[in-house]
């Protein structure tokens, strides 16, 4: 695959993070923090994460809902050499295609394994569907896949970054998105009303209040997101004017 190029439409992500560990708190979950910062950074806007068990019908429903919706699905976790990971053959469901060992899976498995540790649990990780892409990582060389608009990524948060690393550049992007912050000294129920009128007069800017509680007094982060920088500066000035006529105490915050 090409890389590909940047798009003057929105381009849109589900993440699904797969795994009962997850779900029964065995495991903190460090991927999807991660995963929507890079995204954002890169153009791709992160509208859904959802979590679901390790099982094959429940992973294939996810998958069918999930990649007719947004332009790409990010998976995390399930494709590793156990019996609980059922990743792989979920996407072959969803997609109705057939599994089976990739050649060149194998070739570059032997680059990490010796052939005496490449054992059947272990070849298990280079069962591919049918028609994917491998996607590759450097530290265990056991691959991810990418199945028309699906990115299947292990779960383990090292590997599934050097994924990430390796398949963004064939993925359509957006304009990145640019962030503005406010510090408001006034309690988010304060600032909910002007702040609604200026998101209407503002439709093309993201407007989010973050309420925060520091020194027994209530305030809000005001964040203003947006792809074009003309207009979030409109957006900012619109804010500080709105600042200055409700008469609030504020400064300028970190940008992201």
């Amino acid at each position: 695959m090409t890389n590909a190029s940047r798009s003057a439409v929105p381009v849109t992500a589900a993440l699904l993070v797969i795994g009962e560990e997850i779900l029964s708190g065995r495991t903190r979950d460090e991927n999807i923090g991660y995963v929507a910062a890079y995204l954002t950074r890169v153009g791709i806007s992160l509208r859904e994460v959802r979590v679901v068990v390790d099982q094959e019908e429940e992973i294939a429903a996810a998958v069918n809902d999930l990649r007719c919706r947004f332009s790409y699905v990010f998976t995390t976790g399930g494709i590793g050499p156990t019996h609980d990971d059922v990743t792989t053959d979920a996407i072959a469901k969803a997609f109705n295609v057939g599994v089976a060992v990739h050649d060149e899976a194998v070739a570059v498995m032997r680059q990490h394994y010796r052939d005496n540790d490449l054992t059947p649990a272990r070849l298990r990780m280079a069962r591919i569907p049918n028609g994917a892409d491998l996607i590759h990582n450097k530290i265990s060389r056991a691959p991810g896949f990418m199945l028309e608009n699906v990115i299947v990524m292990a779960g383990i948060p090292r590997i599934m970054q050097v994924m990430l690393d390796e398949v963004i550049p064939r993925l359509d992007k957006g304009r990145p998105l640019q962030s503005r912050s406010v510090r408001l000294d006034a309690a988010e129920g304060d600032v909910a009303a002007p702040l609604a009128a200026l998101q209407l007069a503002h439709p093309e800017i993201q407007m989010g209040s973050y309420p925060f509680f520091e020194r027994d007094q209530l305030g809000t982060y005001v964040v203003l997101r947006g792809a074009d920088e003309t207009s979030l500066a409109s957006a900012l000035a619109a804010l500080w004017d709105v600042i200055a006529r409700e008469g609030f105490s504020a400064s300028a915050a970190d940008e992201d």
